[in-house]
């Protein structure tokens, strides 16, 4: 499987950098494109630098590369991920403006019909985001919002950050072992596994 990842400058880089640690140590072949913004967003919010984040992948392209390989439906992939999205990206991909790579290889992902995963990260939303997602969602991207869950009780941030990755690698059937303790298992089920930890 070969998959484009892409990260933003909207909050949460560490979704895009926890993404791409995960998939480091699999078979997947991952293809990265920061943004500007992105790169000062993960100096800002993580341990780790834009050239460290860049060495997860097993390619890196620059945003401003429209000649890269990415950017060409004849390139074959199985989708791509965007970790954060700005809702700026999403505008673009939207209207299909193809003005940097991220929003071109996005394009190209959708005329391919292959997947296309958002992590749309804005809060609130107004009504131009609304529409541009409802529009996006029509056209076959999937828009995922990083949004916690509780009934795994989760014990720190990493836990939470984790969880919005593993959701986000189900869109490709892609199932981590270290998911797989986390999943809903029912209400009375997660309760009893909660109380026998806390024993």
């Amino acid at each position: 499987m070969k998959l484009i990842v892409a990260i933003t400058g909207a909050t949460g880089a560490m979704f895009g950098v926890r993404l791409l640690q995960f998939l480091k140590d699999t078979n997947i072949e991952t293809h990265l494109v920061l943004s500007s913004w992105a790169a000062a967003t993960i100096q800002d919010e993580t341990p780790y630098t834009a050239k460290e984040v860049s060495q997860l992948a097993n390619y890196s392209y620059s945003n401003q590369d429209l000649g890269a390989r990415i950017s060409s439906g004849s390139f074959r992939v199985d989708g791509m991920i965007i970790a954060p999205c700005t809702m700026k990206t999403l505008a673009s991909i939207r209207v299909g403006l193809g003005d940097h790579l991220i929003s071109r290889a996005a394009d190209v992902v959708l005329k391919e019909r292959k997947k296309l995963v958002l992590v749309a990260r804005e809060t609130p939303l107004n009504d131009i985001h609304l529409e541009n997602m409802l529009a996006l969602s029509r056209m076959g991207a999937v828009i995922l919002p990083p949004m916690p869950a509780f009934y795994n009780h989760p014990q720190s941030l990493d836990d939470l950050v984790n969880h919005i990755v593993f959701r986000t690698l189900d869109q490709f059937s892609i199932h981590l072992p270290e998911a797989e303790e986390k999943r809903w298992n029912g209400i009375l089920k997660s309760k009893e596994a909660h109380e026998k930890r806390l024993s």
